[in-house]
């Protein structure tokens, strides 16, 4: 068992005191490295989870689909491209309280990636959760993506964790 305190939603700029840096304090923060990322992390207690405990987060003992369980995915439920669902950049954190864990966590699928710690072949690490611009399938606990670590995207942010 993973005993972690993780953070609700991905740190926003008002998690960083960063309010007047954006018209939107509740947007979270991206188009960050991973090195950033890091820091990020440190910056309000914590660390990157790895892979293997962001999956962990997500589907949690029941080994859910989706963080919100084995539903399909609906628009009000995370923050995905759909047939009819277009988005062009990420929105506030928690706009999608229907999608939340059973534990209360926000944004695990959709809005944006979410950096961890595991490292790739090619100076890499593994991202998850999707992105405003993900197709549903991207969002499934078991998703596996990665970019290169100085990737800087407006899709990707952080989610810190540390030990409980």
């Amino acid at each position: 068992m993973i005993d972690l305190l993780v953070a609700a939603t991905p740190l926003t700029y008002q998690h960083l005191n960063w309010a007047d840096e954006t018209p939107d304090p509740d947007l979270p923060v991206v188009e960050v490295d991973h090195a950033q990322a890091v820091r990020l992390a440190a910056d309000v207690g914590g660390r990157l989870p790895t892979s293997t405990e962001w999956e962990w987060i997500a589907a949690g003992r029941q080994r859910r689909t989706w963080p919100w369980g084995d539903d399909p995915w609906r628009p009000d439920l995370a923050r995905l491209r759909g047939v009819e669902v277009e988005h062009t950049r990420c929105g506030p954190v928690g706009a999608h309280p229907a999608g939340a864990t059973p534990e209360g966590l926000l944004d695990l699928a959709g809005n944006c990636w979410e950096w961890t710690s595991t490292p790739t072949m090619g100076h890499g690490y593994m991202i998850r959760g999707g992105s405003y611009a993900s197709p549903p399938l991207y969002a499934r606990c078991t998703f596996l993506n990665a970019v290169h670590a100085e990737c800087r995207s407006a899709g990707i942010g952080v989610r810190p964790v540390r030990p409980a």
